[in-house]
């Protein structure tokens, strides 16, 4: 393979890191969301791109809530989503409305969603050999079928809705480069194990070098998997928007951004517990709390602070010119470099347009630190942007301009956990036989996607509504036959 000028190979490094309890021990938590981030493509490249930006935020609070959702990101606004499609099926006779209120420390989805790379890409198989090893056969095909079920179910909402061209969703395909004969080995490990156990590999296809460098431009192989890419921002407003449309008469939703949640205090009256949501504006009392607040759970919950629990991890991603046209460009997402590398080109008007890239990693330039611990979202790390930059120019030759400088360039905050996956499900089953435990009764959490919450986040936020709706009408809760085991709280016990 050709020599590449990137930084190959840390993916390893990187995850011994992440293991390792930090130099400041314990871990501080995280802190709340920046007031002043870096502008993002997504959230204030038009004027008119977050319709919902303040909504709320000078209305009066509501004094009682059934259910305070904090966060206002695909993970928050999913699961009011999910809700009152369940309860409008579900039909309950209910006293009234199940009143839903979302909580936002900043504007709306203005965190990791409004901040990302764009992708809707379900993982195909990379990382089968590694996780059958780890769990079983059944749970690593799990951790495929959750990302295809929640990407497809998207897919499907967008369309039947009409949706497609006002969120920018391209069903372009993905592509995997392989840089190193190492990172090609286990590809094909992967690939080789996952359809031994009769993984659904459909669409998968393998690229050779001399494929990829004639009709791409770019002289590694690869492989290419189904793939979508979406204008997050405008996703998550259209979902909000639908869902307070449909509440009628089973659920009220309301939401209340630029208000951020300092406190949740428990407080138990005739026998039954109920809890005080405090903010900068008021407080809420509210018989459930959902913390879908990704890289800043801990804040709320300091036990999750450190390795076993979520570890809020900086992100950079910018906006920049090809210097040909989509006629060589085409249409594919990618990714590359053991995905520390991600960028797909936004849909053009016409064909004189030279595409938009939207370009996000750069991580493995800032060994050994990968930007773990690092919850400011304000400023960018120019050692980052400088692997951004040099990264297209080197692997396309001739298709963009070494020298020329993003249009626009931004961070967010991932949440990152040692296993790679999210905690899922009741707050109080993470504690093991500890009274702590009875504190947190009908709180619950969906956070720690470890920088692939796009085609993890829906899917579990829906297993948090069904979990809410089992407790509210007194029935069982049935586990979806995609859902992984290990990401259920339970299961994830912190000490």
């Amino acid at each position: 393979m050709p020599v590449n000028p990137q930084i190959l190979g840390k993916l390893e490094h990187s995850q011994k890191v992440l293991e390792t309890p930090p130099l400041e021990h314990p871990a501080p938590p995280a802190k709340l969301p920046s007031r002043n981030p870096t502008r993002s493509f997504w959230i204030d490249s038009s004027p008119d791109a977050n319709p919902l930006a303040g909504k709320g935020s000078q209305d009066p609070l509501p004094s009682e809530a059934d259910i305070c959702i904090i966060g206002a990101g695909i993970t928050g606004v999913g699961i009011a989503y999910h809700l009152i499609e369940l309860l409008n099926k579900a039909s309950l006779s209910v006293r009234r409305p199940l009143r839903i209120v979302i909580l936002e420390a900043r504007d709306f989805c203005s965190g990791a969603t409004g901040r990302n790379g764009g992708h809707l890409t379900p993982a195909a198989f990379l990382e089968f050999a590694q996780r059958q090893a780890l769990f079983d056969t059944v749970e690593a095909i799990k951790s495929y079928k959750l990302e295809q079920h929640t990407a497809s179910l998207l897919v499907k909402i967008i369309e039947e809705n009409g949706w497609a061209s006002d969120l920018d969703l391209v069903e372009g395909g993905h592509i995997n480069l392989l840089f190193t004969e190492k990172e090609a080995k286990n590809a094909h490990k992967d690939f080789d194990m996952a359809r031994q156990a009769q993984l659904d590999l459909d669409g998968v296809e393998w690229l050779s070098q001399k494929e990829v460098e004639e009709e791409y431009g770019a002289p590694y192989p690869g492989f290419r998997e189904p793939g979508n890419n979406v204008w997050p921002l405008k996703l998550v407003t259209k979902l909000y928007q639908h869902a307070q449309a449909h509440a009628g008469q089973y659920a009220s939703l309301s939401l209340h951004t630029r208000t951020p949640v300092t406190a949740v205090k428990h407080e138990t009256a005739d026998n039954s517990s109920t809890y005080t949501v405090v903010t900068n504006r008021g407080s809420i009392s509210c018989s459930r709390v959902v913390h879908a607040t990704n890289a800043y759970a801990s804040y709320l919950l300091p036990f999750l602070a450190g390795p076993d629990g979520i570890i809020p991890t900086r992100g950079q991603v910018m906006a920049t010119r090809a210097s040909v046209g989509s006629d060589q460009i085409k249409k594919p997402s990618w990714s590359g470099n053991e995905g520390f590398a991600y960028w797909f080109p936004r849909p053009v008007k016409d064909d004189t347009e030279k595409p938009l890239i939207i370009i996000g990693g750069g991580r493995e330039a800032v060994a050994p630190s990968y930007e773990l611990y690092v919850d400011d979202d304000s400023e960018t790390h120019p050692l980052v942007g400088k692997a951004l930059r040099e990264f297209l120019p080197s692997v396309f030759e001739g298709q963009y301009d070494p020298d020329s400088e993003p249009e626009m360039e931004w961070t967010g905050i991932m949440g990152y956990t040692k296993m790679g996956d999210p905690f899922v499900g009741p707050v109080a089953d993470l504690f093991v036989a500890s009274p702590d435990g009875d504190l947190y009764k009908k709180q619950y959490i969906a956070a720690g996607y470890s920088g692939h919450g796009m085609p993890r986040a829906f899917g579990c936020a829906e297993v948090i509504a069904q979990m809410i709706l089992a407790e509210i009408s007194g029935k069982e809760w049935k586990e979806p036959d995609w859902l992984p085991q290990r990401y259920l709280t339970w299961n994830r016990r912190v000490e």
